[in-house]
């Protein structure tokens, strides 16, 4: 397999496990190496009590979209910290996506970051995320193929 073979087998192997994500709704739209976007729909049970999505979700939104990035390499990776900037509102109806590029992947260690936008391309958020890779456990298993 290549790496957006093993990119894409992972998306599938991840989203089948992540309540998380499904619950929200949101979408894994695309995927490659060390990248993800993912889409999310803003619903009226997202919205606090000043009528915008809470900030909670879109930082959500913004990890989901780190946490396929970060695992496309078929290496069970996990999050080990990360900081957001919120810099507009969302509203209901909004669609946000989330897109995550790695930054940097050295040994162990990567860090990645997330920019969230709606449908007009706003810039709504934007957040950077460092991450943990397990060495030797793969995301899902494939055959032929050893992390």
């Amino acid at each position: 397999m290549d790496a957006q073979q093993i990119a894409e087998a992972v998306r599938a192997g991840m989203l089948e496990r992540d309540r998380a994500t499904r619950s929200l709704g949101m979408q894994v739209t695309a995927i490659g190496p060390g990248t993800a976007s993912v889409l999310m729909q803003v619903r009226d049970d997202m919205l606090n009590g000043f009528d915008i999505c809470h900030g909670g979700f879109i930082t959500s939104l913004a990890d989901s979209a780190f946490a396929f990035a970060c695992n496309s390499y078929n290496v069970l990776t996990l999050a080990s910290s990360l900081s957001i900037e919120l810099l507009a509102p969302a509203r209901s109806g909004d669609t946000l996506t989330a897109h995550a590029v790695e930054v940097s992947l050295a040994g162990r260690i990567g860090v990645y970051d997330v920019a969230v936008n709606n449908q007009r391309g706003e810039r709504v958020a934007i957040m950077r995320g460092r991450a943990y890779r397990k060495k030797g456990l793969p995301v899902v298993p494939l055959t032929g193929h050893t992390p």
